[in-house]
């Protein structure tokens, strides 16, 4: 019979003001560990950091962030993986930049732009009402094709790096709230409190042909997952000097 999940609040949480001692036993047992990722390194990169350090294989992120986005990656490693779904089934918070006037076949920076269109006409309090009304609460989202998402046993984006067009059906997703923290067009700065499955490249997107134009996104990081902030996050080189600490 498979063992439950440890409860959240039983798992000691690593970050920058930890005061553990911290051996191999101790992530063996279960811990939550707080990571701030840094920009052009995979989700998986930071795992593979924390595992050679802490001298464990299981080691497992609650939810991937693409590499040109940074911020808040959560890690549990040992007793505490069976923890995972608890963390990704929380909101997630996210400040993102997004670009109006091109779009992108990845619908971020990584890609060169594909198509192109005005942005002049866009105005905040049409941004306002167009996100209101279609981009809030419960929503059908189609997620960007270059994702970690499997088809078949294989990752979306090695399909779309071989040409392959794939109509992904449209996926149930949750806006909780939306806030403008900047608009300086053609750029716009947003902060967004979603639920999980969301992709914040898609949002932009769709935004981006919905106010008649096109989007991509130029920036990306994750704030939030639940109660767990980045402001409490270490950066993996830190995370190394309180572990030798």
């Amino acid at each position: 019979m498979a063992k439950k999940a440890i409860p959240l609040s039983e798992l000691p949480v690593v970050h920058k003001e930890s005061d553990f001692t911290f051996s191999k036993d101790f992530f063996q047992s279960g811990a939550v560990m707080l990571l701030d990722k840094p920009l052009e390194w995979s989700s998986f990169d930071v795992v593979r950091y924390v595992r050679n350090r802490i001298g464990i294989k299981k080691v497992g992120h609650a939810g991937t962030l693409d590499p040109l986005a940074t911020g808040l990656l959560i890690l549990c490693s040992g007793k505490a993986t069976k923890s995972i779904s608890q963390i990704q089934d929380q909101f997630k918070e996210y400040v993102a930049t997004i670009k109006f006037g091109e779009s992108t076949p990845s619908y971020d920076a990584a890609l060169d732009a594909d198509q192109t269109k005005p942005w002049e006409h866009i105005e905040l309090e049409h941004v306002k009402e167009v996100i209101e009304n279609e981009f809030s609460g419960t929503i059908e989202q189609v997620p960007p094709i270059y994702s970690a998402i499997q088809v078949r046993g294989e990752r979306l984006y090695k399909k779309a790096r071989r040409g392959e067009t794939l109509e992904l059906p449209p996926r149930q997703i949750t806006i909780h709230s939306t806030e403008i923290l900047s608009f300086d067009m053609p750029y716009c700065t947003v902060k967004i409190r979603c639920g999980k499955g969301t992709y914040i490249r898609s949002f932009a997107h769709d935004l981006g042909i919905t106010l008649d134009s096109r989007a991509h996104l130029t920036e990306l990081r994750r704030t939030k997952t639940g109660e767990f902030s980045v402001d409490d996050a270490v950066i993996p080189s830190k995370f190394d000097e309180l572990r030798k600490e």
